[in-house]
């Protein structure tokens, strides 16, 4: 159990079940992208552990750059995507793929493609760690995910709380 300012934590995913999926996940698009290079675009400040992790196990040429989106406050999703640093690479006529920490209501994500679209690449796939099925609001093809997980808040691998407890390896709930 941790602490993180006024909530406490216990492990829900450690650290060596992550790995795994994530190593898995990583075989996938391995397999699916062979013979390309894609264009991994890796959105901040959540996923930034799980994208380095998946990419140092994808054995495919590829670029990787980064894009931040905000619509998180504390424990709660604020339902407003803010843009806050834009995409930095041409990706007409590329391949793809979004790195996601957790796709819950599906705005943030859906707002991602609208966007990434005007830009004509080839083809997007969304990668994610987590997936909240019984919270997605708009309708997504995420073709690669680690774990679909309940309506719990999770903190860890790169997930806050207010901005902290992102460095821990393992997975956390909150303990009621």
């Amino acid at each position: 159990m941790i602490q993180v300012l006024d909530k406490q934590f216990e492990v829900s995913i450690p650290e060596s079940e992550i790995r795994r999926q994530v190593g898995r996940v990583a075989s996938e698009i391995t397999r699916d992208y062979e013979g390309q290079t894609p264009v991994f675009l890796a959105i901040l400040n959540g996923s930034f552990i799980f994208a380095a992790d998946l990419l140092r196990e994808v054995s495919l040429p590829c670029e990787v750059s980064f894009v931040k989106l905000a619509s998180y406050e504390g424990v709660n999703s604020t339902g407003r995507i803010h843009e806050m640093i834009g995409l930095n690479v041409d990706i007409t006529d590329r391949p793809v793929i979004i790195i996601e920490d957790i796709v819950e209501s599906g705005l943030t994500m859906a707002h991602m493609l609208e966007t990434l679209r005007k830009h004509n690449p080839r083809s997007i796939d969304v990668c994610t760690l987590f997936l909240k099925p019984n919270k997605l609001k708009v309708q997504l093809d995420i073709r690669y995910r680690c774990f679909e997980i309940p309506d719990d808040f999770i903190l860890g691998y790169g997930l806050d709380y207010n901005q902290q407890g992102r460095n821990t390896k393992d997975i956390y709930t909150i303990k009621e």
